[in-house]
């Protein structure tokens, strides 16, 4: 999301129909329905932290320890025992 003048592509008496309402405080206008993107599809996030997830949950069933885990990615215990918990509930998913 970036920030774009208003003046720069809105018509003036839209701008100004829009003022009754907000007076130079910024805006957020949602895109259309079905034209909404998932958090993370633009940046590859999601995918990013999808693979380091697996990552962390093959290491901790080959005998890696919460505490080394966080200490190896820079997260919190309870981080490292939910992402484990995700993992494995996937992992049973996946097999029913």
């Amino acid at each position: 999301m970036k920030y774009i003048n208003a003046q720069n592509i809105l018509p003036e008496e839209l701008i100004q129909h829009i003022q009754e309402y907000i007076h130079g405080d910024y805006i957020y206008i949602p895109r259309k329905i079905g034209e909404q993107k998932k958090w993370g599809e633009n940046s590859g996030a999601k995918y990013e932290l999808t693979i380091r997830n697996r990552e962390i949950y093959q290491k901790y069933m080959e005998g890696s320890t919460v505490t080394a885990l966080s200490e190896q990615y820079y997260l919190s215990e309870q981080s490292i025992r939910r992402i484990v918990h995700e993992e494995k509930s996937k992992t049973k998913q996946k097999r029913s």
